[in-house]
């Protein structure tokens, strides 16, 4: 299930390296939790709807954001958290109001576009090495991601594979800060073949690594 958020405009600018505040904002409302270093079954987009300069972002009119949780009890608790007088997320910005969207049927769907930049990384010998979309282990890696987070919901689905959009015209790499830490990541569609409740699984919990901290969110 996801909730669309219906942002206010900031009061001051909000700069390009904010994932973290993004991240406080939902755990912030989810209250106590146990999600922190576990496996992410959620995912989250970028802020839509903003302009930007080269201090940082500016909302005129407000903005637009999801949050998606394979779990739906934890979307009711955030929710919950909202109605306890908690709208402010960062920089002005609060919540107007809430959009509640249920689980599409993807039947008859295998091509998402991305609402937030798909990051692949690996251990590499006590290195952490990142993936992008022109790198041919890149498919592989990120079937290999999603189906280990389909086991710890006891999901399984041999046809299973990702793919990106190669041909997409504005595939690009990005390089986003993540509280310092610079990510290189790509913008880029993905191809999902696989059952229907897989492809649901993953419009719900994102693709590729950290989609816990605003990575890989699918549209």
């Amino acid at each position: 299930m996801r909730i669309h958020l219906k942002l206010s405009k900031n009061t001051k600018l909000v700069p390009y390296s904010h994932q973290h505040k993004l991240v406080g904002a939902i755990h912030k409302w989810l209250g106590k939790n146990d999600l922190h270093g576990k496996i992410s079954l959620y995912s989250f987009s970028r802020l839509q709807g903003g302009s930007s300069n080269k201090k940082g972002l500016d909302f005129k009119n407000g903005a637009n954001w999801f949050v998606s949780f394979y779990n739906d009890d934890f979307l009711k608790d955030i929710v919950f958290g909202l109605m306890k007088d908690k709208p402010e997320i960062f920089n002005g910005m609060q919540v107007e109001t809430v959009t509640i969207q249920e689980t599409p049927d993807f039947t008859n769907t295998t091509y998402f576009k991305i609402a937030s930049p798909i990051l692949i990384k690996r251990n590499d010998g006590g290195f952490i090495k990142h993936f992008l979309y022109t790198d041919k282990e890149a498919p592989e890696l990120l079937t290999e991601t999603l189906r280990s987070k389909m086991q710890q919901v006891g999901l399984t689905d041999d046809s299973l594979k990702i793919e990106f959009d190669t041909n997409y015209s504005k595939a690009s790499a990005k390089l986003i800060d993540y509280k310092g830490i610079k990510n290189k990541t790509s913008w880029c569609p993905v191809i999902i073949h696989g059952k229907p409740e897989t492809k649901a699984f993953a419009w719900n919990v994102g693709v590729g690594s950290s989609t816990g901290v605003g990575f890989g969110a699918l549209i």
